[in-house]
């Protein structure tokens, strides 16, 4: 049993359990025993923080069923090994090195040490961002909602939120609070803090921390303030998620808002905040304050891209990371200069993280053309481009939709489910699940050229 298999045994596990769950009468607001293909769907979505949704979560599941979903989502957001870290945490009981291992290779970490206050780190992280979603979103429900009401509202979206989970409570998603501009900044801030990575948040708070204490007493902690730099990874996570971001909304901006038929009755600022928000949700959150069906088939695509990037590993998001497309774009520049080095930021990038990213790349590219393929072969009447879209939303575990999910037959449901699996596990990490630890060789073999290009 190795590390691999462990997690995703664990991711596997959970589905299992919540499957069970949903499928029991008392899941289901018609107090009736839910299909099993549903209670699958949605376990596995809710799991994987997709979002992809079969059936309306506010009219199809009971108060019980939803606290279900929820409870799912955040075991998923917050990775199966981190959740049974902090169990293992409660129970006093010491870290063997296989779960320090475990923790390192789920959180895409560089070392094995600290995995204690790292997991109390994350779950305090968690609880402050959540709960900070819920006060705000709470006063934006309340307008409209009882007291109780309002405060499930905001706990429930707060949560997936956070988690880039997607799941919402109204029917039209987030249509009806498109222009309440509390809930779309409310609602990004959680997306993409959630998704740009625990290690990021922390290297950020103890920058802060030492500005403030600089403040206090300059004197005695200039020279060390100076000193402190910031990390390869703060900076290209930071830096390629502020670029996508304003990218994004440009796009979106100039190809979705600018239709005549929907975007009209908008003003300028609330059509950019209608292309922020959008930009911000194709980041693997699964959110939408627009009809995705009714988007322009150039929409589509820059939707379909941004969501292949995902967001940043370490994080609640899926995708390729920002990472990887950062040291791909780093291969390309160097190469298209004649040098053999990636530098990024003026470091030189490992050949064996060059190697993963272009691993990551192949492998993702792979899964998505073989699901499409098998889903157009099974789904021959439904346009290529939204059974793209749908392929991508799951394997990235974005959870946007242009409304075709319902009617697949069983097969593309079950190819989306294995689809939305592979993506919240990795491909890597699957792979290795599957192969086993490679075994070390002391064989070499001699180096020939080929022509590429």
């Amino acid at each position: 049993m190795t590390v691999p298999r462990t997690i995703c045994l664990g991711f596997l596990t959970v589905i299992a359990i919540g499957t069970v769950l949903l499928m029991l009468p008392f899941a289901t607001s018609s107090g009736e025993w839910n299909q099993f293909i549903v209670a699958l769907f949605t376990a596995t979505s809710a799991v994987c923080v997709t979002g992809h949704i079969v059936v309306d979560t506010a009219t199809y599941f009971s108060p019980l069923g939803q606290v279900i979903i929820l409870l799912l989502i955040q075991v998923g957001g917050l990775g199966y090994m981190t959740a049974n870290t902090f169990l293992i945490i409660l129970l006093g009981r010491k870290f063997n090195l296989r779960e320090k291992i475990a923790i390192q290779q789920a959180l895409d970490r560089q070392g094995i040490q600290g995995a204690r206050q790292l997991v109390r780190s994350i779950f305090g992280l968690t609880l402050l961002f959540e709960i900070t979603g819920i006060i705000v979103l709470w006063f934006v429900f309340q307008g409209q909602f009882s007291p109780q009401q309002s405060l499930w509202f905001a706990l429930f979206h707060s949560i997936s939120a956070w988690n880039n989970a997607g799941f919402s409570l109204f029917s039209d998603n987030l249509i009806g609070f498109q222009m309440s501009v509390p809930l779309n900044f409310m609602i990004s801030a959680l997306i993409i803090f959630g998704g740009i990575g625990y290690e990021v948040i922390f290297e950020f708070y103890t920058w802060m921390r030492e500005c403030l204490k600089l403040w206090a007493n300059p004197g005695r902690l200039a020279r060390k303030a100076a000193l402190m730099n910031f990390s390869l990874n703060f900076k290209i996570v930071t830096s390629t998620t502020a670029v996508l971001l304003i990218l994004g909304t440009v796009a979106f901006f100039f190809t979705e808002t600018r239709s005549p038929q929907e975007f009209d009755i908008f003003s300028t600022s609330q059509q950019i905040l209608l292309a922020w928000f959008q930009s911000v949700t194709a980041r693997t959150a699964g959110f939408n304050t627009i009809d995705i069906g009714s988007m322009a088939n150039g929409a589509l695509v820059i939707t379909i891209a941004l969501m292949f990037i995902g967001g940043s590993p370490g994080g609640t998001a899926g995708g390729i990371k920002t990472t990887t497309l950062r040291i791909l774009t780093g291969i390309t520049k160097s190469t298209l200069r004649g040098k053999e080095n990636v530098l990024l930021y003026e470091r030189q990038v490992p050949t064996s993280l060059i190697l993963k990213a272009v691993a990551v790349t192949v492998g993702s590219f792979f899964m998505v053309i073989l699901s499409t393929t098998f889903i157009a072969i099974s789904e021959p009447d439904i346009d290529f481009i939204k059974i793209l879209f749908e392929v991508v939303s799951a394997f990235a575990t974005v959870g946007l939709s242009t409304g075709i999910t319902a009617s697949l037959s069983i097969i593309s449901k079950v190819l989306l489910i294995i689809t939305m699996f592979v993506g919240r596990v990795g491909v890597l990490l699957l792979m290795g699940a599957v192969i086993g630890d490679p075994r070390p060789t002391s064989v070499h073999y001699p180096e020939e050229n080929l022509l590429v290009g």
